[in-house]
């Protein structure tokens, strides 16, 4: 712990078991239904009923995502490789989420091959707070702005995103292979649009401007880009559906394909084709769910003739601009949140009351 001279004014000295209060889960109900189901990985299924009623924080116990931090407010079920947090008089809720997200908590776990996180350890880890409620909540309004923000945003580009899905459907989910097709279309292959390529290695790449894409989004900015022309990725590992479409530079890894759009016209086209399918269904691994460029390159598609594919291009390419610009906001808040979280929980920065 700090020694004293260097706690800020107004703050004190305790330990997370004097500020919250810790429950451990169960074992998840068997009849499905809609209360979301938390584990160690967020929402891991819905169940028929919860066990916890109040707004709380949601702690991984064990394996690799132990000491993961979530909220949820509505009623949900607290599973048994998790753990629940409410905050107590000497603390507030939404503060006491961000200081464990600031903690991390995977740092203070304990056991080899299968980390633990457990109540008493909780419980034991000395901290720095302020000691009045009012700056705690003050503190955790300011956190909060960003990621409501940040929520706002990204439902914003969900509705683009399906905006856009609905208008390919409705052009062009009506034909399918075998069907007579209009004058001009025909049948092709996945080929005939895109040279897909591997994504490569990135450990040896330093820190830099250039967005580093793995199947979950964004892992890192590095120094330099694999491709700068817009193009397709697409996961050659683990979750298949997780597809991206970028028309900025950047660095795929190598559990990832990226492609070269050989028309520019057909580039949305291809995404929200490839987006309508179930690309799990073509996985040729056992363990790992995979792809491969052989399975991918022959994947029957009808292709609409030039005129008509540059003008669906035309329409969606709007809704991608806006979701573009969006993305662009979502990162600078998340960057900002990000520095400014540790500096807030510490005390370094203080808030006017």
């Amino acid at each position: 712990m700090s020694s004293v001279n260097k706690i800020p004014n107004g703050w004190i000295e305790t330990t997370l078991g004097l500020i919250m209060e810790i429950s451990s889960g169960k074992t998840r109900p068997k009849i499905e239904g809609g209360i979301p189901i938390y584990g160690g990985n967020g929402i891991m299924g819905y169940g028929n009923k919860g066990n916890q009623e109040k707004a709380s924080i949601i702690v991984g116990r064990v394996g690799a995502y132990c000491g993961a931090v979530y909220l949820e407010k509505k009623p949900f079920w607290l599973s048994d490789n998790a753990l629940g947090v409410l905050n107590n008089l000497d603390s507030d809720l939404m503060f006491l989420y961000y200081k464990l997200i600031s903690m991390k908590l995977n740092n203070h776990a304990i056991g080899g091959a299968q980390p633990l996180v457990t109540q008493t350890l909780l419980k034991e880890l000395e901290i720095l707070i302020p000691k009045s409620i009012e700056e705690q909540k003050v503190i955790a309004n300011i956190l909060t702005a960003f990621d409501d923000k940040i929520e706002n945003l990204e439902a914003q580009n969900l509705t683009l995103e399906q905006t856009a899905q609905t208008i390919f459907k409705e052009w062009f989910g009506k034909y399918q292979v075998g069907d007579e097709l209009p004058e001009g279309w025909r049948v092709g292959k996945i080929e005939d649009l895109l040279e897909i390529k591997y994504g490569k290695d990135h450990k040896h790449l330093k820190a830099g401007r250039v967005p580093l894409y793995g199947s979950g989004g964004i892992m890192r900015y590095v120094e330099k880009p694999l491709y700068d022309k817009d193009s397709i990725l697409i996961p050659r590992k683990g979750t298949l559906s997780n597809l991206f479409y970028l028309s900025q530079p950047f660095w795929s890894v190598d559990t990832m394909f990226y492609s070269k759009i050989k028309r520019s016209f057909f580039g949305r086209f291809t995404f929200l084709f490839l987006k309508s399918i179930d690309l799990s269904l073509m996985d040729v691994g056992s363990a790992v769910p995979s792809l491969t460029t052989q399975v991918l390159n022959q994947i029957p598609v009808i292709i609409p003739k030039d005129e008509i594919a540059i003008k669906f291009n035309k329409i969606v390419s709007t809704f991608y601009e806006k979701s573009e610009t969006n993305n662009f906001q979502i990162q600078t808040l998340k960057q900002t949140r990000d520095t400014l979280l540790p500096k807030l929980m510490s005390g370094q920065v203080r808030v006017k009351m």
